[in-house]
């Protein structure tokens, strides 16, 4: 049995693709500093491990019963504010340092045989220059400071060096379950809405002007890291990932009011980022109310109310340039999964719900 090692276990990416690859009937390990609470399957054996100090890794990952096969990276270390660290120094090198802490130890034994590495639509240099229309994977590199671009050329020349082979992906803002991540936006809109409740407010739109986005759900990367595990077209290659679709938020905002069972009101634009953190005592108040899981906002918010106010255009007047990629290149690869967008976010509110995460 082929044994994939998933790092970045409690985040949104590492519990889909854990979920995926143990459905599949595969040997799972996880990864990460919190052991994952929203895996569905049983076969699987977590590792607490922090992945930035290289003497545990090594001590840990040298003396695994099993031969890892398979690696997929979702680890990623993110700065308080979210945003700003996406360009800084430390939080670059200490990135790369991390998948290398992890890969170097796995490749002694000689069983490893595929990595999947995540990245993001930020490596088109949208935080720098309006990108290409749609972006595709083929177009040149767009030097700008990250750390997708240490990871890349690691794992190219390490891969050539001792025969395993890799695959990219550049989601496109994932819709899932996890709370206190670092992005991920259904939860920051449950909190949003039960705040809006308890002060008799209706559900506004708090962003600014209307931008039109692409999304894609963690199942779907979950399942597209599966793929990938043994697809001869998916070695060497990366792939953008989305839903196949696009979505203004204004026109999902009705159906996510609905889902909550809350009034929409006139739009309103605020900073999530400021408004949630200032009713944290609030917030206890509602989780004692509701019997919630969460009494502390904090642990629900991670950093995902900065990434709300991006990804709604809080503060632009105008619309900020598009950021749409073309996913042509998987679905001829032969992976042609798809959500409805709506659909998917409705979803995973509701499923905050029923695990009292958020308010009914």
């Amino acid at each position: 049995m082929k044994t994939v090692l998933v790092f970045g276990a409690s985040g949104l990416v590492g519990t889909a693709a854990a979920n995926s690859f143990s459905k599949a009937g595969w040997r799972v390990i996880t990864c990460s500093r919190r052991r994952p609470t929203l895996l569905t399957q049983e076969n699987h054996k977590h590792l607490q491990l922090d992945i930035t100090d290289s003497a545990r890794c090594l001590e840990v990952l040298t003396g695994l019963d099993e031969d890892v096969s398979h690696v997929v990276y979702a680890a990623v270390q993110e700065l308080p504010g979210l945003m700003p660290g996406w360009s800084d120094p430390d939080q670059i090198a200490l990135n790369g340092e991390m998948l290398e802490n992890v890969i170097e130890p796995l490749r002694l034994s000689n069983s490893l045989e595929h990595v999947s590495l995540l990245q993001g639509t930020k490596a088109y240099g949208g935080s720098i220059a309006p990108i290409r229309v749609p972006a595709r994977e083929s177009q040149d590199r767009v030097e700008h400071p990250n750390f997708y671009w240490l990871h890349e050329d690691y794992l190219k020349k390490i891969s050539d060096q001792c025969g395993f082979s890799y695959t990219v992906f550049r989601p496109q803002l994932i819709v899932g379950p996890n709370h206190g991540v670092v992005m991920n936006l259904p939860p920051i809109v449950g909190v949003y809405a039960a705040m809006r409740k308890k002060e008799g407010l209706p559900l506004s739109f708090p962003g600014g002007a209307d931008w039109v986005w692409e999304a894609v759900d963690v199942r779907l990367v979950g399942d597209a890291c599966l793929w990938a595990a043994e697809a001869e077209n998916a070695k060497g290659e990366t792939f953008n990932l989305t839903n196949g679709e696009v979505f203004s938020w204004r026109d999902m905002w009705p159906a996510i009011a609905e889902t909550l069972c809350i009034e929409m009101g006139p739009e309103e634009p605020l900073s999530l980022a400021d408004y949630l953190p200032e009713r944290a005592s609030m917030w206890t108040e509602i989780a004692i109310e509701h019997g919630l899981s969460e009494h502390s906002l904090e642990s629900i918010l991670g950093e995902s109310h900065h990434y709300a106010d991006l990804c709604f255009a809080y503060g632009s007047l105008s619309p900020p340039p598009p950021t749409f990629v073309s996913t042509i290149k998987i679905k001829q690869a032969g992976f042609t999964e798809t959500y409805d967008s709506e659909a998917s976010f409705c979803y995973w509110l509701r499923d905050l719900q029923k695990r009292k995460v958020i308010p009914y």
